[in-house]
């Protein structure tokens, strides 16, 4: 991930030969389009200066050597002076374009701290003010007050005039171009940070989760196990006493809510920590969805919509775990949906991977439900219904396989879950450390 100094020093290289391209077109413009003769060879050879460092500069960058704060303002200080020095070649403080200077100074307050861009600006103010001291106080031989003609004409005043008007449009749009795009590009690697972050704590989270339920499931097998004997018992007493029936069915009732909780531990368990250790295996996505639809309840309604090369394709993935979140989605799409209502599922290959989408007639989810869905333990299911760990542990599956997962639902038309994977890229994924997770771009 680039950091604040990387995006600062990609915008002034780009900056930097902008301004070099800009200078010569300027230069040569005035001379043969205006008529107005400059020195060509000593203008040529400052920006040839400022073209040499600022190749060193991408040289220095693609090396990746460490970039430090002074390292910028020594760059950005050279730029003033050669500006100075090619305002004092055309013109001094007659030149129209030291408005360029505001440039420097508005880079500076962007990339740099306060410190420093109070030293540019006082550089810059002492640069301008030698234009002053050399062309206007105490001019040199040849220059424009000390030369046969004193009295500028009308006609000189109006292109300095003109002049001032288009270096101010120069200088206006350099500012507000640069200052836009690095506000953008600091505001893309915010956004990638705190994606980062919120990955890192979903992470942190099934992690945590799973060492939960494990640790449940050590602790409470031993009395889960003693009352199941002594259920065991007390239904063989009542059998062969004739109890009554009701106290009978009672114990059996125990017995298999036992059963019931020792299942659930299993199924937390396992759960949290399949997509950590599970090898990956190669197969078609096809017969990823096919495996997570076996066995389903209520399978007839649902509705499969699969691309022809979701059978021609295969993929490297933990088989085990992703079918196990593909079921879990379309379980909830059932669960949402009216009795014998379909549930419709597609599976497409697209240029960037493929994106599976699972959609339901339910009553859908209003947006502040919405906002929390996915979150673990978070359900609007009756109790006994679920956990709210699905969407949880499915996000937790595609991430890990530099994917995602999308929920978008409208109260009383349904919802559509759309998961998507990198195609080839899973053997990239498959390599990465377990919970480890792909930043997207602009995502």
């Amino acid at each position: 991930m680039r950091d604040a100094q990387s995006i600062n020093l990609s915008w002034l290289l780009r900056l930097r030969w902008g301004a070099v391209v800009g200078q010569v077109a300027i230069i040569l413009g005035v001379h043969f389009g205006l008529g107005m003769t400059q020195r060509l060879g000593p203008l040529f050879a400052t920006i040839t200066v400022a073209a040499v460092s600022n190749a060193a500069l991408g040289l220095w960058a693609r090396r990746g050597r460490p970039l430090r704060e002074r390292l910028l303002w020594a760059v950005m200080a050279l730029d003033v002076v050669l500006l100075t020095v090619l305002l004092d070649l055309s013109g001094g403080p007659f030149n129209p374009f030291s408005a360029l200077y505001l440039v420097h100074i508005a880079l500076a307050a962007v990339v740099l701290r306060a410190g420093w861009t109070w030293g540019l600006t006082g550089l810059a103010i002492a640069c301008f003010g030698a234009l002053f001291v050399d062309h206007l106080w105490f001019p040199s031989q040849g220059s424009e007050l000390s030369s046969a003609h004193p009295q500028h004409h009308i006609h000189d005043v109006r292109m300095h005039l003109e002049g001032m008007w288009a270096a101010f449009a120069l200088a206006a749009g350099f500012i507000v171009y640069f200052v836009q795009r690095v506000t953008r590009a600091l505001a893309a690697r915010e956004a990638e940070l705190v994606e980062a972050r919120a990955a890192a704590a979903r992470h942190e989270k099934l992690t945590a989760l799973g060492t939960l339920a494990a640790g449940a499931a050590h602790e409470l097998s031993t009395p889960l196990s003693t009352i199941a004997v002594a259920a065991r018992e007390l239904e063989r007493q009542l059998a062969r006493t004739g109890a009554d029936a009701t106290a009978l069915e009672d114990a059996q009732l125990i017995r298999e809510q036992v059963a019931r909780c020792r299942d659930i531990l299993t199924q937390m368990t396992s759960d949290a920590g399949a997509s950590q250790g599970e090898a990956m295996v190669e197969l078609a996505p096809a017969a990823l969805v096919e495996e997570a639809l076996e066995g389903l309840p209520e399978r007839e309604r649902v509705r499969t919509e699969l691309d022809a090369r979701t059978r021609e394709e295969r993929e490297l993935v933990p088989a085990h775990a992703f079918a196990r979140a593909i079921r879990g989605v379309v379980k909830n799409a059932l669960q949402a949906s009216a009795p014998g209502t379909p549930v419709r599922l597609g599976l497409v290959r697209e240029a960037a991977g493929w994106r599976l989408t699972v959609e339901d007639a339910g009553e859908g989810m209003a947006p502040e439900v919405l906002a929390r869905a996915g979150e673990p333990f978070f359900t609007t299911k009756a109790p006994g219904e679920g956990m709210g760990l699905g969407l949880f542990l499915t996000r937790a599956v595609l991430e890990q396989l530099g994917g995602g997962l999308v929920l978008r639902s409208t109260p009383g038309r349904g919802t559509t879950v759309v998961l998507t994977w990198p195609a080839g890229g899973l053997r990239q994924s498959a390599a990465l450390p377990p919970g480890a997770s792909r930043v997207k771009p602009g995502a």
